[in-house]
């Protein structure tokens, strides 16, 4: 099934509601006039609510994208791949993306 690619303006935040904001997504292809993030870009994630164990999520990053969808050889991140935080193992909730180009 297609799903939207996430890009640099998307809106992500950890399961907790901290903003997550892409380190280095690849300016190589654009979606929406702004770089792809593809499952090798980092996530940088701030203001995280504490979780019940006093730990933060601090960074995170896709671990599957689009099965088709390459770029510089990496698959790119799509709004239903899978995510981790760093230090909780707790998921992204991609909140808005871009609807006009979808990868499978």
């Amino acid at each position: 099934m297609p799903d939207p690619i996430i890009h640099l303006g998307a809106v992500v935040t950890c399961s907790h509601g901290g903003p997550a904001t892409p380190l280095a997504p690849n300016p190589r292809a654009l979606v929406s006039g702004q770089p792809v993030v593809t499952v090798a870009t980092p996530y940088a994630v701030t203001g995280c609510s504490l979780t019940p164990s006093g730990v933060f999520c601090g960074s995170g990053q896709w671990v599957t994208g689009a099965a088709r969808v390459l770029v510089t050889g990496m698959p790119v991140a799509v709004q239903t791949g899978s995510s981790v935080c760093v230090a909780t193992g707790s998921p992204f909730l991609p909140i808005t993306v871009q609807p006009r180009v979808v990868a499978t």
